[in-house]
């Protein structure tokens, strides 16, 4: 955690995500290196294994698709003025992610689901502790009850922490109080449900987009017997840790530029 700090507050990125990223990126060669030695050994068919790096390829690309995703709202802001200055009417919108959750809602299902097979672990050995050691069995990754429990978990989480991180009424009122407003819409209450409405059809398609990459595992090892693990999970974290990296460099980039430009300026002003 306290690297996760340093890394926030004097780098680049989530620090947490960063550790978390390079873990999943360091295991990864080893893995790759073992699935090939097993098609080369004749344990994996070749065509199975192509199978597998291409369904890789396309679901990094339709993650990569879904995070860029946005719901634009259209907004207008009327003609005003202040003091002397009279601003013209705008038109911009405000973007809402498909996925505003990220990965939150995945990390927080698995820990929920192998939460009792850590207790398990610890006290399954013990006398009148079988029914514990019972139900972590049913949990196991593959089981018809873990994957309808993670899926549920999933999707509820998307919807909670999708609340706690966005909240309609604030947007609304602020809006307001700018002198914006959506076509059609009345300032205010009226906006602050129609944004909820809105908000709340993205959160049901980004619940079950989470759903089905983190479920493509399981039903890859069931279906094709694939030893290799690919983590639906895993490749989340990757992707969003990757685009989330990208755009603060560019963000720093052209805020570099921005003061570099903006001393040139100084410069050329204290020269005359």
């Amino acid at each position: 955690m306290w690297l996760g700090e340093q890394i926030t507050e004097r780098g680049i990125g989530n620090g947490i995500s960063i550790i978390i990223f390079a873990g999943i990126v360091a295991g990864l060669p080893p893995a790759i290196a073992h699935t090939i030695e097993q098609a080369r050994q004749g344990d994996l068919h070749f065509l199975v294994l192509l199978l597998v790096a291409v369904l890789v390829f396309a679901v990094t690309f339709f993650v990569v698709f879904v995070e860029r995703g946005q719901r634009r709202i259209v907004v207008n802001y009327a003609k005003r003025q202040q003091g002397r200055r009279v601003y013209a009417a705008q038109s911009t919108h405000l973007p809402l992610k498909v996925n505003m959750a990220g990965v939150i809602p995945a990390i927080f299902a698995s820990s929920i689901i192998l939460f009792p097979a850590t207790i398990a672990s610890w006290f399954g050995g013990g006398t009148g502790w079988n029914w514990l050691t019972t139900i972590s069995l049913y949990l196991q990754p593959g089981q018809p009850l873990y994957v309808l429990l993670y899926a549920s978990a999933i999707i509820f989480f998307c919807f909670f922490y999708t609340a706690l991180v966005f909240n309609p009424r604030e947007t609304a009122d602020n809006l307001k109080k700018s002198g914006a407003f959506v076509p059609g819409i009345r300032p205010g209450e009226q906006t602050a449900k129609y944004i909820d409405k809105v908000m709340t059809r993205l959160t049901l398609v980004g619940a079950l987009y989470i759903t089905f990459i983190c479920l493509i595992p399981e039903f890859m090892r069931d279906a094709m017997k694939v030893p290799f693990y690919f983590g639906g999970t895993s490749l989340l974290i990757v992707v969003v840790v990757i685009m989330d990296f990208m755009a603060q460099v560019q963000t720093l980039m052209m805020s570099s530029q921005y003061e570099s430009a903006l001393k040139k300026a100084n410069l050329k002003g204290y020269g005359r």
